[in-house]
């Protein structure tokens, strides 16, 4: 028999910027009756915390949000309902399902047709609370066999380096530099592209992380703050130069640092928001943002098979406000999941 679904739950609400996140035990469930066709309400069991979510939450972008906002972005649950007269074929309730930052695509727009669909503005905030709505069509299946905490950064962090990795157009042997290596994004990197026959070059800095990353497959380490010359460190470790560079950071110094020691022709791929880097040695700069349905697909099953684990820990809804100031203070090894 379906478990009751409540009329409240917890759930964590941005209501002013750069604020603390207020912890609600009364915020509404969007009932079964409500759903719109097309829509599904998910039983979340865990929601990941991404250092985008700072950055909405302290209004660092142009367009803001509307207030008050139920952030997160990347959550794993099971489909507990679906609105009346959607279509058929798609998920069905008690599926377990992921969802992502891009709630639904049109589908119909030129970057749909053409495999863009990360480039069409339809984001999906609300992975901080223990329902969230989503449409069925666009809600990624989760393998039965891949566990959730695991899983849930794959949604975000892990789709997205692993796209910037097939945008970098490395291939096998060849070397890689992946800048904040030790972070969320990073550190999956680091196992996409070890798993992809690559040779990595780690970038980050403090001892906890070069011990991580070795260990997650990285063949070379350069500590940032350590190093007098990075530019130098890096092509020495890498034989020249290495052939691709992922920018896992929003900072523009790494993205400078990239375009001085990548090889001739060499390729970056900037997942951050860096500005203000020139262009020399006919370098191809490459922009990339989250990533498809496929690529989610792809990201997973390699998770699935054991090919990439994330490096988290589970923390509590109630610590959110911790938890951002860790982010920000450059504290997370690896991905912070919540427990819902």
């Amino acid at each position: 028999m379906q478990t009751p679904i409540p009329l409240t739950q917890k759930a964590a609400v941005l209501e002013d910027y750069d604020k603390d996140i207020v912890i609600k035990i009364d915020h509404p469930v969007v009932q079964p009756s409500e759903l719109k066709p097309n829509e599904c309400l998910i039983k979340l069991e865990y929601s990941g915390v991404c250092h985008s979510d700072l950055h909405i939450r302290k209004a660092d972008w142009s367009r803001k949000s509307i207030l008050p906002l139920v952030g997160g972005h990347e959550g794993i649950g099971r489909i507990v309902a679906i609105g009346d007269h959607s279509h058929a074929g798609g998920a069905k309730i008690g599926d377990r399902v992921g969802v992502k930052w891009i709630g639904g695509v049109c589908g119909r727009c030129e970057m749909c047709r053409k495999g863009h669909e990360s480039c069409e503005p339809n984001p999906l905030h609300g992975t901080f609370q223990e329902y969230v709505v989503s449409f069925v069509d666009y809600v990624t299946p989760i393998p039965e066999g891949l566990d959730g905490a695991s899983g849930t950064p794959i949604l975000c962090a892990g789709m997205t380096v692993y796209k910037a990795l097939k945008q970098s157009k490395c291939s096998i042997g060849q070397w890689v530099a992946i800048s904040g290596a030790g972070g969320g994004l990073g550190h999956l990197a680091v196992q996409y592209a070890a798993a992809m026959g690559l040779r990595v070059l780690a970038i980050d800095t403090g001892e906890a992380k070069r011990e991580m990353v070795l260990k997650l497959g990285a063949e070379k380490w350069v500590d940032f703050k350590e190093s007098e010359d990075l530019i130098k460190d890096v092509k020495a470790a890498t034989d020249g130069g290495p052939q691709a560079a992922i920018i896992a950071a929003g900072d523009a110094r790494p993205f400078n640092q990239a375009i001085m020691y990548l090889r001739s022709t060499g390729i970056l791929v900037a997942v951050g928001m860096p500005a203000g880097a020139g262009l020399l040695n006919s370098l191809t700069i490459v922009g990339s943002a989250i990533g498809s349905q496929q690529d989610a697909a792809e990201a997973l099953e390699i998770a699935a098979l054991g090919k990439v684990k994330c490096q988290y820990e589970v923390r509590k809804l109630e610590d959110i406000n911790q938890i951002f100031s860790d982010l920000e203070e450059g504290k997370v090894a690896g991905r912070i999941v919540i427990k819902l």
